[in-house]
């Protein structure tokens, strides 16, 4: 995968993180196998289309992944999926809310 320039804000760093947004980067990073590093994924970046260009494939990998380090369940049916994996952020926070690990 080609490093996504959407991914790293306007001046060349990303905005502000959380440490679980930091920590979910880096999973992200590692579980996908990107071309980039993790302290140059920007939280508020879409994960999909023009931010980080994620497929539904992907989207798969890193909701198993998720699931797995942080014990609660993401479902390929959820009605909510859009809005969780909206971007690094939305993950996190939904992550923060019901992870049971």
């Amino acid at each position: 995968m080609s490093t996504p320039t959407a991914a790293i804000a306007g001046d060349g760093a990303p905005g502000p993180r959380s440490p679980l947004e930091a920590e979910l980067a880096a999973l992200l990073v590692q579980a996908l196998n990107l071309e980039l590093v993790a302290e140059q994924v920007d939280p508020a970046t879409p994960l999909f289309a023009d931010g980080l260009g994620l497929d539904s494939i992907d989207v798969l990998e890193l909701a198993l992944e998720v699931s797995q380090r942080y014990g609660l369940q993401l479902r390929a049916d959820d009605e909510n999926n859009h809005a969780i994996f909206q971007s690094l952020r939305t993950l996190a926070a939904h992550v923060a809310q019901h992870r049971t690990k």
